[in-house]
């Protein structure tokens, strides 16, 4: 046999002739053994790799990955903190509700209209100041003609306080209800004609917000209106008479100090005795888009009621309308003080202010406003 048949006898062999199966050299070596099955890729250093044993990998079986165990200082927070946007936004809610209010008492006050009132107001104390004065200087005393109501005007020359109970007393039954009348009135009707209802309608502001705002506005003047005359009359009275001890209603004397707080509680009772005509002028002020017809309306309410108050025969109507009651503050004047009419005065006020104030709101939400 030659060579070359000897070679073609015998098994070829490739050199991928060592892997299992074949009866090759790899049949007799483990898995393990080969050095391909040493490769770093096998046992590479990122299977134990640090990030593994973080601390939010520790977080309970179950739970999601957003989810934060317990022990975990995640640095971010699903909930606003105190400062926060969402704390700034309800921060900022209270002020946009509180605005409204700030807005019409600013408008209110700062109108010539009202300030020419309070301006009149705060010149009768010094009228009735200065007639008592020279009366007093010419030898004779003031009486009150009528003799109706507290006889304040004989007090004034020995104890210049007296003036601000005598003033409050003046002014209860036509300035400050006429004052009070036209405020109320122009409120919602003035803002119609003027054409700027519908505007604060879209603000937003919402109906029942702006009436309120303008009750509160009506409210406050009264407040105030009452709070210039018992200031300006104190005032002039300190000027031009002297101060002391108060001797009440009822023969007893006071300290002056205790003459000062029961004309403070005096005042606060005459504002309160406004709030129903601030209600009935408010009510009207949404029947209409005239402002001046519903000022006029108002203040002609006030002295029809005042009117029907004074004529005998209506005695049994008379403790319903809303000023029957209102001079019954001199009770404040007595030791002890009598609180049986203050008490009516308070009640009938407070039953005025909720009917006629449902009954604005009642016809203001549905009113069809065309301006």
């Amino acid at each position: 046999m030659s060579q070359a048949e000897a070679s073609r006898q015998e098994p070829q062999q490739g050199p991928g002739d060592g892997r299992p199966g074949d009866g090759g050299p790899g049949d007799g070596e483990p898995r393990g053994d080969r050095p391909g099955d040493d490769r770093p890729g096998d046992d590479r250093p990122g299977d134990d790799r640090p990030g593994d044993d973080r601390p939010g990998n520790d977080r309970p079986e179950g739970a999601s990955p957003g989810t934060a165990s317990p022990g975990s200082t995640s640095p971010r927070s699903t909930s606003p903190g105190p400062g926060g946007p969402g704390a700034s936004r309800a921060g900022s809610y209270p002020r946009r509700q509180l605005g409204l209010f700030a807005s019409e008492l600013t408008v209110t006050f700062r109108r010539w209209r009202t300030l020419a009132l309070l301006a009149v107001l705060a010149a009768v104390p010094v009228l009735i100041g200065i007639a008592v004065k020279l009366e007093s200087d010419h030898g004779s005393t003031a009486r009150d003609p009528s003799g109706n109501g507290p006889a304040f005007l004989t007090d004034i020359t020995n104890n210049g306080l007296f003036l601000v109970f005598a003033a409050l007393a003046a002014t209860l039954p036509v300035f400050l209800p006429m004052a009070i009348g036209v405020i109320a009135g122009d409120s919602v009707a003035g803002e119609a004609s003027a054409g700027t209802l519908r505007y604060l309608l879209v603000a937003p502001a919402g109906r029942t917000r702006l009436l309120l705002a303008k009750s509160v506005c009506a409210v406050a003047f009264c407040l105030a209106a009452t709070l210039v005359v018992a200031a300006s009359a104190l005032a002039v009275g300190a000027l031009l008479f002297p101060l002391g001890d108060v001797t009440t209603i009822s023969g007893t004397q006071i300290s002056f100090a205790d003459g000062l707080g029961r004309a403070a509680l005096i005042s606060a009772v005459v504002a309160a005795s406004l709030v129903g005509v601030a209600a009935v002028g408010l009510f009207v002020s949404t029947l209409t888009s005239s402002g001046i017809a519903a000022m006029a309306t108002t203040v002609g309410l006030v002295i029809t009621v005042q009117i029907l108050d004074g004529i005998p025969q209506l005695h049994a109507l008379q403790p319903y309308l809303f000023p029957h009651y209102w001079l019954s503050f001199a009770d404040l004047l007595r030791a002890p003080v009598y609180w049986d009419e203050i008490v009516k005065n308070l009640g009938l006020q407070g039953l005025y202010a909720v009917v006629f104030g449902s009954a604005a709101w009642a016809r203001f939400t549905t009113k069809d406003i065309a301006a």
